[in-house]
């Protein structure tokens, strides 16, 4: 019999997936848990719609993040920072403070959990990675100016 499955199921599938399933298992099993339904045509029909806009929303996030990373690649922010005689930095700059000039000097909303790098501590030039989807990501060049 086949099934479409309402819920991930061990060793089965996954949420939305037709799978073929033993009369007694389905009727017994999966029906009654409301783990699954009957793959009648107009089930099949609303899955199949319902993957088709998710494949298009996921396409439509995929370009607007490579739009993005052409957008940031290459561009310079400065920041600065007190610091002392020998360029040592009183506290650190993290991912949160890039993330904040970022968003500020070009009026966009990346999260500070998509900036990739460690805390930086002493003044100078670094280059960052801001992951903006699982496959897209940009480099950007962080410049820490000392202030007395």
């Amino acid at each position: 019999m086949k099934v479409i499955l309402l819920q991930d199921v061990k060793k089965m599938g996954k949420k939305g997936d037709v799978i073929e399933a033993s009369d007694g298992y389905a009727r017994n099993y999966l029906f009654p848990r409301k783990l699954a339904e009957e793959a009648t045509a107009n089930a099949l029909h609303v899955v199949n719609a319902k993957k088709e806009n998710e494949r298009k929303k996921k396409l439509a996030e995929l370009e607007a993040a490579q739009k993005l990373a052409a957008e940031l690649k290459g561009k310079e922010v400065s920041i600065e920072a007190k610091a002392g005689e020998s360029g040592r930095l009183f506290g650190a700059i993290t991912n949160k403070d890039i993330a904040e000039v970022i968003n500020s000097k070009f009026n966009l909303s990346i999260d500070k959990k998509k900036i990739v790098m460690d805390t930086i501590k002493v003044a100078g030039g670094y280059e960052i990675e801001v992951k903006l989807y699982p496959e897209v990501s940009t480099k950007m060049k962080v410049i820490i100016v000392p202030k007395q």
